[in-house]
């Protein structure tokens, strides 16, 4: 379709000259006159006579005109439907292990009400799994955890992590109990990653993980009976630390992740349900749900 060269011919008739519609669009007059050259190399006829001063339309131009402007319409008609479509159709969403809590898979579930035309099909995963998935077209929308330096696109706030042990005991200070173990979950989980990538280099030589349980309430069940340290989201230990559970200064640690939301490009109505499921587990991760 050859849309920008119907348009140009649309303000021609309009303006009655090349150098008008130059100044409208804006182009120059050379680029103006290639357009219209163009559109009747494309039609096999001219559409203007430049005989005249300044050049007026033929017969074919002007039936070439009423046509252009039915298509132009058409063209705008679709672009409204399309903007105003309500989002229908199946939308694939991944979202990482670490973020699977009841905050989160609630704010998903509200946003997604709002469609009742559209489904979602999801799926948990590591970030790394999710990434690839995403990459290669297995996913429309992927709610991962990046490192805290990410300043790439979609960013929709940030996770932190904070570190738990036995209630009871000796103090509760990352420095004091730095011999104890760690329980976390299996490679790749993203908060273990982070704790590494935290963590100085002799320290990491020292950590050692006495359990890699992926469920996290098995995991609370492992630490409570003293088994090592462990990772809980802050957000959800702002709401109260689990029975015979406490915190554990961190100190100097910084154990922080950005949550990011990868959408593909092409979901057309679908979008507005991407987005509302992004804004709603922004708000689930500020505490604001």
């Amino acid at each position: 379709m050859m849309l920008e060269e119907l348009r140009t011919l649309v303000l021609f008739a309009e303006e009655g000259s090349i150098q008008k519609v130059a100044r409208r669009l804006p182009l120059t007059q050379p680029a103006v006159t290639r357009q219209l050259q163009r559109l009747e190399d494309v039609l096999g006829t001219t559409l203007l006579d430049r005989r005249q001063k300044p050049p007026r339309l033929t017969a074919a131009g002007l039936e070439v005109l009423t046509r252009a402007r039915y298509i132009l319409a058409s063209v705008e008609a679709l672009k409204s439907f399309a903007a105003e479509a309500e989002p229908r159709g199946v939308l694939r969403v991944g979202l990482a292990h670490g973020l699977s809590d009841a905050a989160v898979a609630n704010a998903i579930a509200g946003a997604a009400t709002a469609f009742p035309k559209a489904s979602l099909r999801l799926r948990t995963a590591w970030s790394a799994e999710l990434v690839d998935q995403f990459d290669r077209g297995q996913l429309d929308m992927a709610i991962v955890l990046r490192p805290f330096d990410y300043e790439g696109p979609g960013a929709l706030g940030i996770e932190r992590l904070s570190v738990i042990a036995q209630s009871g005991g000796s103090a509760h200070d990352l420095e004091t109990q730095s011999s104890m173990p760690w329980v976390l979950s299996p490679e790749p989980c993203d908060a273990r990653q982070t704790l590494l990538s935290g963590m100085g280099r002799d320290e990491r030589r020292r950590l050692v993980v006495a359990a890699e349980i992926q469920d996290p309430a098995m995991q609370m069940a492992w630490v409570r009976r003293g088994h090592g340290l462990g990772l809980m989201p802050s957000r959800l230990a702002a709401r109260g630390i689990p029975d015979g559970l406490a915190l554990v200064d961190a100190g100097d640690l910084d154990l922080s992740m950005r949550v990011v939301a990868l959408c593909s490009p092409h979901l057309n109505a679908l979008a507005k349900v991407a987005d509302a499921i992004a804004q709603a587990v922004g708000k689930a991760i500020a505490g604001d749900n």
